[in-house]
């Protein structure tokens, strides 16, 4: 038994497909499936029920794969230490953003991060939030950069900028003629949203609850190029965080204007695990995005 055939093993379970299970893990088909049978020899259990059309995992397949996840997070985990303790700022990092962030984030920090960081080698990865914390909790990802919400508390984190959301008109909208619009004057009024599972709707929609701002539930946006799309379109109106909005206020058809009285908003921070012995690589990385947000955010 190596870690090699827990990956193995932990790649078939996830995926349910000797193939998929086979590319993720960058090995043969018949290599993966010939592995896993000698880890069948060797434990003299069944772990996998063969099918001509599924993957079936038994009991003992199921308990097994679990405690390799165990096994695998911590070898990872052992790595890290000796890796901390030679050159915090080295090695393989893999870093988690949600949708409503990574696109609209990365063009602004990932060359200067690259320059400031030689020796960090960047993994990305671009999940809803609720898949990030899981594979954040499960050792697969380094770190999470998202929007904070509630039930956050049992991870470390480390705020990066506070982003207001501007609203998003159609050009001909009565809106599109203002320098600011209060909260106040999209009371009764209906907003697209995002679709279930994005934080950004959760926080959108607490605002727009406090003001009276119903949402149109004619629509609901997979992405904010999709709402932005709708709003170009004539078919409403809705909130982008302010990184998503163009330098020109005034583009492909839209207005983006600033909210005021209150004005919405959302904190981004950086998470991880309270154990992670990474923690020194975490507060520089915070330190730097800070700073070239507070520089971009200002002008």
């Amino acid at each position: 038994m190596n870690l090699r055939d827990l990956e193995y093993l932990v790649a078939l379970e996830e995926e349910k497909h000797f193939r998929k299970a086979a590319e993720r893990c960058f090995v043969s088909q018949p290599t993966l499936s010939g592995q896993l049978r000698k880890l069948e020899d060797e434990l003299g259990v069944i772990l996998i029920e063969r099918t001509s059309r599924k993957v079936l995992f038994t009991p003992a397949g199921d308990a097994m794969a679990e405690q390799a996840r165990k096994v695998l997070r911590e070898a990872r985990e052992l790595k890290s230490i000796g890796q901390h303790f030679a050159e915090p700022m080295s090695g393989e990092i893999h870093i988690g953003l949600i949708p409503t962030v990574g696109p609209y984030l990365l063009p602004h920090i990932i060359q200067d991060l690259r320059e400031h960081f030689p020796k960090l080698e960047f993994y990305l990865y671009e999940e809803q939030t609720q898949l990030l914390m899981k594979r954040l909790e499960e050792g697969e990802l380094d770190c999470v950069i998202l929007a904070e919400l509630d039930g956050m508390d049992g991870f470390g984190s480390l705020p990066l900028y506070e982003e207001p959301m501007w609203l998003a008109v159609p050009r001909q909208h009565p809106e599109a003629q203002a320098k600011a619009v209060p909260l106040g004057n999209l009371k009764g009024k209906k907003l697209l949203m995002l679709q279930d599972g994005h934080c950004l709707r959760d926080q959108a929609m607490g605002f727009c609850f406090a003001a009276g701002v119903g949402e149109d539930v004619r629509f609901k946006g997979t992405s904010l190029e999709t709402l932005r799309n709708m709003v170009a379109a004539g078919s409403g109106m809705t909130l982008i965080p302010r990184l998503a909005v163009p330098a020109q206020r005034d583009e492909g058809g839209v207005s983006y204007r600033p909210v005021v009285d209150p004005v919405p908003g959302r904190a981004i921070s950086l998470l991880y695990r309270h154990y992670s012995v990474r923690r020194p690589c975490f507060n520089e990385l915070a330190a730097r995005i800070r700073t070239l947000m507070k520089a971009h955010l200002a002008s």
